[in-house]
């Protein structure tokens, strides 16, 4: 299946935004240890995962041609 990529500040520098194929990833649990083996330098960095514009606090199912954030984190007021 194809989901689209999206990073956010300093994860930005080595994980660019794109499209990539996937297949044996059904949740948001899953493609966090995907892409922490993709990309090793994300080991090192708290972030946070957003799917369709939603950050998530939980393990969630993917479906194909979703959007997922990669977001370090961010405050605000």
């Amino acid at each position: 299946m194809e989901i689209e990529i999206i990073s956010f500040g300093k994860i930005s520098e080595f994980i660019k935004n794109q499209k990539i194929e996937i297949t044996g990833i059904s949740n948001t649990d899953e493609l966090k240890a995907y892409l922490e083996a993709r990309f090793p330098a994300l080991n090192n960095v708290k972030y946070k995962l957003s799917l369709n514009r939603n950050i998530i606090q939980k393990s969630t199912a993917i479906t194909a041609n979703d959007e997922v954030a990669i977001m370090p984190p961010f405050s605000g007021g």
